[in-house]
């Protein structure tokens, strides 16, 4: 009786650990801005396809973008209309994906390890920057990496079963590959399976594959991730050419897309979105026999082949492209987590103070994230435009049109909430010969799968052309002269790094800028004048 309350409180110790990381993810997501480009970009696009209704065709200004599959953007539309237009509505998503990979690992490493294992794998994988800032950061990374694990961490316990697989559970493999797909396109698929191949040949379990039910699981996995797929390239013939081709193999193999980085880039990576934790996974590097480690750790060589097949594979993979970005490193997080607790076990375990060492540390890290969350948006406020929209959304009416060139606001949109696209002002066809990886390159390849919404791509040209008609506007970044000598235009606002101008006559907008919004002018729904 005693053993079984002990085992009780102990695990209802996990389970409010787990609620305490969740909630404290979701108090630092609450703390700053939206972040550009990443975050403007993927929710705009979440809360364009609940404004407009479209939940097949993702669109930023409302020209398709298929640079990554809708799962984001579905469950960003879902979280807004729920819980409105603001930037806790948005991180909810990677947040309840990263609360979703916490309880994952504390299940699993319960079931291999001991109750206090899994509880310290947890805390150091809750308490690392991956977690505190990844897991609310709006983008794919932290999804496609639970799904990720979750498929790998399904398929391994299904082979582990016995002689042959468990059926159920490899189901459940074949979903979270699924949703992976969703997530962000073939890497949802590739590397849980380039994990277990690495995996079943190191520890002599490859026959095992031909029992799994490859026919219920593929047929599982065709009508959770394909149909979505098939419905864009049947409207759109060029679709399957351009993400897979395009924006996957292509961005994998070239050398001239943004972010070129060294191929010890994500050493580096994980060091800070697990510090200090990972010094204690390195520990683990060594050639053990499976008595020694199930003995001194609680753990079979066969789980630890896991983590460092999971870990090695999908470090080499990405550390291959030219291309790097933090986020993408993300899915190697849990099993490095488990490593690190189990040699903390090692080497920690029965030192003096060890547990006010843990504590402080993670007191560090949590620290460290509040920090960050708090600075950010003074370190980045000259790239943000939310204050010139601020002012938009309160000056503009929702008949008024946008005009922006020579650098895109990607959060403006989502602050203003407006249903209309701005007009971008380029010389679009010069921008097709020579454009980078960058706004223009988003906009223009979207314009080419529907031409009626790249109207919104227009020339320089325009902005003389309505100068003197009330009702535009001209959002630009500060230093750019474009409209400095046209007459008609006037500044309206000058922001921390966007400037706001106005058509009209400097009469009229400087009339306008002194007149309060009023009940009876129609303002925009982010305007909140009222609170000022």
């Amino acid at each position: 009786m005693n053993a079984q309350t002990s085992s009780l409180t102990e695990r209802q110790k996990s389970w409010l650990t787990l609620a305490a990381l969740w909630l404290l993810l979701l108090l630092l997501a609450s703390l700053r801005p939206l972040a550009v480009p990443d975050e403007g970009r993927y929710g705009e696009v979440g809360r364009w396809m609940l404004m407009s209704g479209d939940w097949l065709t993702p669109r930023l200004n409302g020209i398709p973008f298929f640079h990554k599959p809708p799962l984001l953007y579905w469950l960003d539309a879902i979280s807004l209309a729920i819980f409105g237009v603001n930037e806790v509505g948005l991180r909810l998503v990677p947040a309840l994906h990263a609360g979703l990979m916490l309880i994952a690992m504390y299940l699993a490493t319960r079931h291999i390890s001991t109750e206090q294992i899994a509880r310290r794998a947890v805390i150091m994988l809750g308490t690392g920057l991956g977690i505190l800032v990844g897991g609310q950061y709006v983008n794919h990374d932290m999804l496609v990496a639970t799904w990720i694990s979750l498929g790998i961490g399904f398929f391994a316990f299904s082979i582990m079963a016995g002689d042959k697989p468990n059926a159920w559970l490899a189901r459940l493999g074949f979903l979270a590959c699924a949703l992976g797909m969703l997530s962000k396109g073939l890497i949802g698929v590739a590397l849980p399976g380039l994990v277990l191949l690495v995996w079943l040949i190191w520890t002599r379990q490859f026959k095992k594959i031909r029992y799994l039910p490859w026919v219920s699981g593929l047929a599982l996995f065709g009508a959770v991730a394909l149909p979505w797929f098939v419905l864009a390239q049947q409207k759109y013939p060029d679709f399957f050419n351009y993400m897979f081709i395009g924006q996957q193999f292509n961005r994998y193999t070239a050398t001239t897309y943004n972010n070129p980085q060294p191929w010890w880039f994500y050493l580096l990576a994980l060091t800070l979105l697990l510090f200090p934790w990972l010094f204690f996974a390195l520990g683990q590097v060594r050639r053990v026999t499976s008595m020694t480690l199930t003995s001194a750790l609680g753990i079979d060589q066969v789980w630890w082949r896991l983590c460092w097949a999971w870990v090695l594979s999908i470090l080499l993979f990405f550390s291959i492209p030219n291309s790097k970005l933090v986020g993408y490193i993300l899915p190697v997080l849990p099993p490095l987590a488990l490593l690190a607790a189990l040699g903390w076990q090692r080497v920690m375990s029965h030192r003096t103070h060890a547990q006010r060492w843990f504590a402080g540390i993670c007191l560090l890290n949590l620290a460290i994230a509040l920090v960050l969350m708090l600075k950010v948006g003074d370190v980045t406020k000259s790239g943000r435009s939310k204050d010139v929209a601020e002012v938009l959304a309160c000056a503009a009416t929702p008949g008024d049109r946008f005009y922006v060139s020579g650098a895109y606001p990607y959060d403006l949109p989502f602050y203003v909430q407006t249903t209309q696209a701005m007009i971008a002002l380029e010389d679009w066809p010069t921008l097709r010969q020579k454009s980078g990886d960058g706004w223009q390159r988003e906009l223009f390849e979207g314009a080419d799968f529907d031409a009626k919404a790249g109207q919104v791509l227009q020339s320089k040209e325009v902005l003389a052309s309505i100068a003197q008609t009330p009702g535009h506007w001209f959002v630009t970044r500060s230093g750019n002269p474009m409209v400095d000598n046209l007459p008609g235009w006037s500044l309206h606002y000058k922001g921390n790094g966007w400037n706001l101008y106005r058509s009209g006559g400097s009469l009229a907008a400087a009339a306008a800028a002194i007149e309060p919004a009023s009940p009876a002018r129609a303002t925009f729904p982010g305007c909140k004048i009222s609170a000022r």
